[in-house]
């Protein structure tokens, strides 16, 4: 999957009016907690080329924050840039309350997120317009939701850019160059050669909203044969996760190590590390991954259909097709 090397075409702008959700206030939960937990060791390499994206699409270019967590320019109605981090495992966009103060954001109501050891009901509005790079998405839905350690990683973040602004794009992130492109015309599909992984659709619970289906990916870990695990793509998350999700996942593995970290609300969290295994998804290989899961298992533990989070920062390469529901994964 090596992109492009020919110049640049400037690429026209272009506006996506968002889908309105149909939902009652309050009655929407998220599909993913965020896990960032703070690393004494980086996990990828520097690399310094000239970067292109495939297709001569417009490139944007990023930061990382511990080198695994995707950093971007967004413009929210007309102002900024702001750096927002670019996380495929949120369904929503958020921001932070001193951000929304700033922006004089009226808020339309409350909804419910819920996470691992903690339950919370942000507030959330309507941006005019949500742009990054020569792309905008008009209208979208937005909540104001205090971002806990990632200002402790980096306090210039001031939200996240989730689903129902990437859902409307093709998108590239490529690690090796800190590069992220987004296509709205498909000019980038033809350059992308390896296998396409199909992403599996979950059932949707009674009573549940989602904006953007979610990235869930099928693997297969060596340790626990003859299981199929369902897993986030997710670039909001620097490490693989399991958690229990009423299928004792953990229960093949020897313990490791452990972690304590703490969550968006201030609770303590503390992690297991469990042994390396070697990842099987579809006909790729990915070779001695480590995974954490949470200590305490049980009603701490989002109910969700999903066994864990997959970090998209193993992976050198990663292109997402949103509307044709598959992806593209290159090893490093």
């Amino acid at each position: 999957m090596k992109p492009a090397l020919s110049d640049q075409k400037p690429a026209p702008r272009t506006i996506r009016r968002s889908r309105e959700p149909s939902f009652q206030v309050g009655s929407m939960s998220t599909f993913k907690w965020l896990a960032f937990i703070t690393l004494a060791t980086a996990i990828l390499p520097v690399l310094h080329a000239e970067p292109h994206c495939p297709g001569n699409v417009a490139s944007l270019r990023l930061r990382l924050v511990q080198r695994s967590l995707i950093i971007a320019p967004v413009v929210i109605n007309h102002n900024g840039p702001y750096d927002l981090l670019v996380d495929t495992g949120a369904q929503l966009t958020t921001v932070d309350p001193a951000l929304a103060g700033e922006l004089h954001l009226k808020i339309d109501g409350t909804t419910g997120f819920v996470g691992v050891g903690f339950r919370t009901r942000p507030s959330f509005a309507h941006l005019d317009l949500l742009e990054a790079g020569s792309h905008a998405v008009a209208n979208p839905l937005v909540v104001f939701q205090n971002l806990g350690n990632l200002h402790t990683a980096d306090p210039q973040i001031r939200g996240i850019l989730g689903g129902n602004f990437l859902g409307h794009f093709d998108l590239f992130l490529d690690y090796a160059h800190n590069m992220l492109c987004l296509d709205d015309a498909k000019l980038m599909r033809p350059q992308i050669k390896r296998k396409h992984i199909g992403l599996v659709t979950p059932s949707h619970r009674e009573g549940g909203v989602l904006l953007t289906e979610p990235l869930i990916i099928s693997i297969h870990l060596s340790g626990l044969p003859g299981k199929t695990l369902l897993q986030l793509l997710d670039s909001g998350t620097n490490v693989p996760l399991l958690y229990d999700s009423g299928k004792d996942m953990a229960g093949g593995f020897s313990v490791s190590g452990s972690i304590r970290d703490y969550g968006l609300e201030g609770t303590e969290r503390v992690f297991v590390v469990l042994p390396p295994q070697d990842m099987q998804i579809g006909t790729l290989t990915v070779h001695q991954i480590s995974f954490v899961t949470p200590a305490a298992t049980g009603k701490d533990i989002p109910k969700i259909e999903v066994d864990g989070l997959l970090p998209t920062a193993i992976f050198r390469r990663v292109y997402i097709s949103y509307a044709d529901r598959f992806v593209v994964l290159e090893p490093w």
